[in-house]
């Protein structure tokens, strides 16, 4: 197995939770939170969408799917259209509202898509570039790759934890 193999599984593994989390549930269960500062599944999911896209798009040298397939127009969000849900208030969490399940799935999908495309022509010598220097030590791209897995996995996951409490009410 190599490091495209890896990476490749392991997106894989992310878009099974995050179907497994959104597949289904109607646009109330999508948007509604457990309390008034809860994360709601609409909001985990776009958000880790959001990362994913943002920090692919920047190490591929890339444009983002959220503005080349005009994502930002579909959601509607009273939000920047950089926006990624980074630093985000409660009430700018409670804003994120999605009409459907499909349409948080589409943008999630096509994201998916993109970041497949990139990983699959991966080899160990391309994780070790920089791609961030803003940090000390610089992000390297291997390092960038595990971040967007381990948050995208952590937020999937309270997206199902979100989820099965809804479904328990």
């Amino acid at each position: 197995m190599n490091s495209a193999d890896i990476f490749t599984d392991a997106f894989e593994r992310i878009h099974e939770a995050v179907h497994a989390a959104v597949e289904g549930l109607p646009a109330e269960d999508l948007n509604a939170r457990l309390d008034e500062d809860a994360n709601s599944v609409a909001w985990l999911v776009w958000h880790l969408t959001r990362v994913q896209d943002d920090h692919i798009a920047d190490a591929a040298g890339t444009e983002q799917v959220w503005s080349s397939e005009d994502w930002a127009s579909r959601f509607e969000l009273p939000l920047a259209k950089d926006s990624t849900g980074y630093g985000h208030s409660s009430a700018q969490v409670g804003s994120v509202e999605v009409q459907s399940a499909e349409l948080l799935l589409g943008y999630f999908d096509a994201v998916h898509e993109q970041t497949l495309a990139f990983v699959r022509g991966l080899d160990g010598r391309s994780l070790d570039r920089v791609v961030d220097d803003a940090w000390s030590p610089p992000v390297t791209l291997g390092v960038r790759l595990v971040s967007v897995v381990a948050d995208d996995l952590q937020h999937a996951g309270q997206a199902a934890f979100v989820r099965g409490a809804l479904e328990r009410r």
